[in-house]
């Protein structure tokens, strides 16, 4: 009983030893750039899912009908550029506003219509 145990079990061994393939680690130094690209990528991932997971954003969503959790899985499937890009456009959006561009055109065609009613 013992011997056809071992049997079994050293036959086992072998057939697995043969299919099972084997690659070697490797390991290496990585330059502090890549490694702080890495923690700039997560940093800025965190800032993108910190935006998403607002109430404001969420009810935002929530009413152009995105489930918000679905939001925050689109961002974790989005590549480190894709994600620095957005985090870079949320930086440098300007708070409570759409755009700035309009209330220039606004006062542009006020300017223009008080010019036109004066020379009148």
């Amino acid at each position: 009983m013992k011997s056809v145990f071992f049997k079994m079990i050293c036959r086992l061994l072998v057939v697995s030893l043969i299919t099972m393939p084997f690659s070697a680690a490797q390991a290496g130094m990585i330059g502090t750039d890549r490694a702080a690209a890495v923690t700039s990528a997560q940093a800025d991932r965190a800032a993108v899912l910190a935006v998403v997971s607002r109430a404001e954003v969420q009810e935002q969503l929530a009413a152009r009908g995105i489930d918000p959790k679905s939001a925050g899985d689109r961002v974790m499937a989005m590549t480190d550029s894709e994600v620095r890009s957005l985090a870079n456009q949320l930086d440098s959006a300007p708070a409570g506003a759409a755009r700035s561009s309009g209330w220039a055109w606004a006062a542009v065609i006020i300017i223009g219509i008080i010019i036109w009613y004066n020379w009148k």
